[in-house]
């Protein structure tokens, strides 16, 4: 049947299009992208969705270096599958494919507002597969069939809710479980009914394979909605616990099934750089209030938000008296238990899986709208309401108005908005309550979905600008971007040598954006190893740690065989990020991927000197401390101020800034040019607090030292999506060593590889027989993942096996009955009573 035929596929195309018309309308009167020139990448957007959608780009078009175990471009390789994993695994981001490379944020913007509409029509589905499944189980007790267009305007609702438009829309990946919970709801249903054995698990799985995270919370939430169901069961406790029995298989299998890519996601996070942590607060009650209204933002306070229609039906609830007392207090119940376990501590840990996030803290919301939109729909399953509950839910959120009005993130453009959605919706379930349904349900339609629409709009335009007001933004691909991505394609030698785009950067991963292969990453998944090694090596970074900066340095880049930098000018207007100016390429002379370090008496250890552990990684001194607080003319000037957030100079050169804020901010080890005459000092302009270190390089010492590496390095490298192959020159000994991270999964030999400064290694044959090095990544988890998967699949299948020998014997059985004293005969076909 043509999904338009049904009623269900009815009222989710509805919900769709009165998602996509309202948040395209509200881009546009924002003048955000892509309806102008406006960027809309702000925070994680612009510095991490855009840039891993343009990795996936690349890797669905045979481009860019590395493969889904291993990414070669970032981090100087890191392990890919948990990035895919956490970002790119929900089946949507495959669309990007569809579009040209340089129309990547029109792609990612597509994406998300399919994203949103699809949760609509999901939730629409959903509701209507909740009336039909009471019906199918016999329990109406005067119940009424919901027109199906209220069906779609409450789905609609759903996927407009605040913390949608405001929160998720910057967070494409959060939009998985916007989809996740109806879906789960909707697998309830067929776990109920027992139905669909099959497909439930499938799926689960596919929620979970999408974004686990939030797939987490909204499996908690269909789970309380299955729970409430159950209570208001007419069934046998037996018929109860057999339920919840098969709904716990269910789940299981799907989270079984998604374990390839779930558990490399699990563990990478295990392995990745702490970051930092904060305790949960709760939100003032004022502010939570306040956030219900349109029109209001705040980073730190949960984003309720629900469009006035199935606001006023949720509010209306406890007060219908026309349905039943149980189902009012359990449903009413559910909702706002849910709202109060965002406030505790111990419910707030239970919803985020037992760590409070960094930053946005309220990230379970989307599940209490969603509760929030069923309470709502749950009043009309026995009529349009009445009168006196009308009124009666209208006080209610008229005293949430007033309450709402006290705090200071209520503006008047916020309680206009809230006022015409409440009285709109009024006039609305008047007009269906007091006059014909057939002849005025057009207008009552009209009401609601003017109303939604116009709140859901004005809520997506007034976030669009208070974003780009107090969170960083990045701009959009333009000509910067496509200069930079030119040049640096026109100079790639990997894997003879390594191209970084730059210190100076437009993303906090530009290596995925631009092309290169730099140390630049920015990632839930940044392996501590890569920032605690390249912090003792002088890296900056942000983020506390999470995104690691390009480390603009010759003695890095040698190690890191680093052969080509691109440097551009600053832009102080964006934040430091890269400006319009033309990118300046510098070249250099640098040893292989694999080099060779002669036998160690004792293993080499970093100490607090980022210029000292630079050297111990090279092997040669290539540093000299200044001379009476000056280097020797000739020599670059390097500074290490960690903590400092300013500029320094040497002598008269121009200024250079550092952006040092601890704990979130680090800066980098910094050349502040070449000494030009004995004496000239480094000044600051303002007061240095903290380290501060200058040393002076000698860039003879420098190119000797890469002279000795090159002789002494692989003669050959092989580079694969999942490791490294090189040839070695005949007699070597020592200890071989890969310019990459040592971060967990490398494997030689067979066995663990091991680790050199935090480098990937391996132990030479003294006798000097080893001629070849063989390396391969497997990301943790993937094995284990693996066979849980399969095991999950065989478990499924058998299942499915039973269950179609099952319909066939039930298919067989009421068409053959042994008559009485002879052989069976078929029974006559009885006509239905009129």
């Amino acid at each position: 049947m043509p999904i338009l035929e049904s009623v269900r596929g009815r009222a989710a195309t509805f919900a769709a299009l009165i998602t996509v018309a309202t948040v395209c309308v509200g881009d546009a009167v924002a003048r955000s992208f892509p309806f102008s020139s406006e960027t809309r990448s702000v925070n994680d957007l612009g510095n991490q969705f855009v840039p891993f959608h343009a990795k996936l780009w690349d890797l669905l078009h045979g481009r860019g270096d590395g493969g889904l175990l291993l990414n070669w471009q970032s981090g100087y390789g890191t392990a890919f599958l948990p990035d895919l994993g956490t970002y790119l695994t929900s089946p949507f981001a495959l669309l990007v494919g569809l579009f040209p490379r340089d129309r990547i944020d029109l792609a990612v913007y597509v994406i998300t507002v399919l994203k949103m509409a699809a949760a609509g029509a999901a939730m629409a589905w959903l509701l209507l597969s909740m009336a039909r499944g009471r019906r199918d189980a016999g329990t109406e007790s005067g119940r009424v069939a919901t027109p199906w267009w209220v069906a779609g305007v409450l789905g609609a609702t759903y996927a407009l809710c605040g913390w949608s438009v405001i929160e998720a829309s910057y967070n494409p990946m959060w939009l998985d479980g916007l989809i996740a919970f109806p879906l789960l709801c909707l697998v309830g249903e067929w776990v109920r009914e027992g139905r669909r054995p099959v497909l439930g698990p499938l799926v689960v799985a596919l929620a979970w394979i999408a974004n686990f995270y939030t797939a987490y919370m909204a499996t908690l939430g269909a789970a309380l909605v299955l729970c409430v169901q159950l209570l208001l069961a007419r069934g046998a406790v037996r018929e109860r616990l057999g339920v919840m029995l098969r709904g716990t298989v269910t789940v299981l299998l799907g989270i079984g099934l998604a374990a390839p890519v779930l558990l490399p996601v699990v563990m990478g996070t295990g392995h990745a750089y702490p970051g930092w942590t904060t305790e949960f607060e709760p939100a003032g009650w004022s502010e939570m209030f306040a956030r219900t209204l349109p029109a209001t933002y705040d980073f730190f306070t949960p984003a309720v938000f629900l469009g006035g229609g199935a606001l006023l039906l949720a509010a209306v609830l406890p007060f219908n008296r026309a349905v039943p007392r149980r189902e009012r207090l359990a449903w009413a119940g559910l909702a706002g238990g849910v709202a109060l376990s965002l406030q505790w501590g111990p419910t707030h840990l239970l919803w985020h899986a037992f760590a409070t996030p960094n930053g946005s803290p309220f990230r379970q919301t989307f599940v209490l709208s969603g509760l929030l939109v069923i309470a709502a729909w749950q009043c009309l399953a026995y009529g349009w309401p009445g009168r006196r509950p009308l009124f009666a839910g209208t006080g209610v959120l008229v005293a949430v108005g007033a309450f709402a009005a006290t705090d200071a993130l209520t503006g008047r453009r916020a309680l206009a908005l809230y006022a015409c959605g409440l009285a709109a919706a009024v006039a609305a379930l008047l007009v269906v309550r007091l006059l014909p349904r057939r002849r005025y349900a057009a207008l009552a339609a009209l009401l609601l979905v003017g109303g939604l629409a116009g709140q859901a709009a004005a809520t997506v335009a007034y976030a669009d600008r208070a974003r780009l007001d107090r969170l960083d933004h990045y701009p959009a691909w333009d000509e910067a971007h496509e200069e930079r991505a030119d040049a640096i394609a026109a100079v790639d030698g990997w894997p003879r040598y390594r191209t970084d785009p730059g210190r100076t950067q437009i993303t906090a991963n530009d290596p995925m954006l631009l092309g290169g292969q730099g140390s630049s990453y920015y990632s839930s998944h940044t392996p501590d190893v890569l920032t605690r090694t390249l912090g003792a090596l002088g890296a900056g970074w942000t983020s506390n740690g999470r995104a690691v900066q390009s480390l603009d340095s010759p003695v890095v880049d040698a190690v890191f065989a680093v052969g080509a930098r691109f440097r551009t000018e600053a832009d102080e207007s964006n934040g430091g990020q890269a400006g319009g100016a033309p990118p300046q390429l510098s070249r250099a002379e640098v040893p292989p991927l694999v080099t060779v370090r002669p036998p160690e008496s004792t293993p080499a250890r970093y100490g607090p000197s980022p210029f000292r552990n630079q050297e111990t990684l090279l092997g040669s001194r290539v540093y000299s401390d200044p001379v009476a607080g000056s280097c020797p003319a000739g020599r670059e000037v390097f500074l290490w101020a960690p903590d400092y957030f300013g500029t320094a100079r040497l002598g008269d050169a121009p200024p250079v800034e550092l952006r040092g804020d601890k704990p979130r901010w680090r800066a980098a080890v910094t050349s502040l040019g070449t000494a030009e005459r004995a004496g000239e000092r480094v000044t600051f302009d303002r007061e240095v607090t903290g380290r501060r270190t200058v040393a002076c390089l000698d860039r003879a010492r420098l190119d000797a030292a890469v002279d000795r590496m090159k002789r002494t390095g692989a003669v050959s490298v092989r580079v694969t999506d999942h490791g490294v192959r090189a040839q070695l020159p005949p007699g070597s000994r020592g200890t071989a060593v890969i310019a990459a991270p040592r971060i967990a999964g490398w494997s030689c030999a067979g066995k663990p590889a091991d680790s050199s400064l935090g480098l990937v290694a391996v132990p030479l044959d003294p006798d000097g027989t080893t001629t070849s090095v063989d390396c391969s990544f497997r990301p943790p988890g993937l094995r284990s993942g693996a066979a849980l998967g399969a095991a999950s699949l065989l478990v499924l299948t058998a299942i499915a096996v039973l269950s179609v020998r099952r319909r066939r014997r039930e298919r067989r059985g009421p068409q053959e009955l042994p008559a009485p004293g002879g052989a069976p005969e078929l029974l006559p076909a009885v006509e239905p009573a009129p």
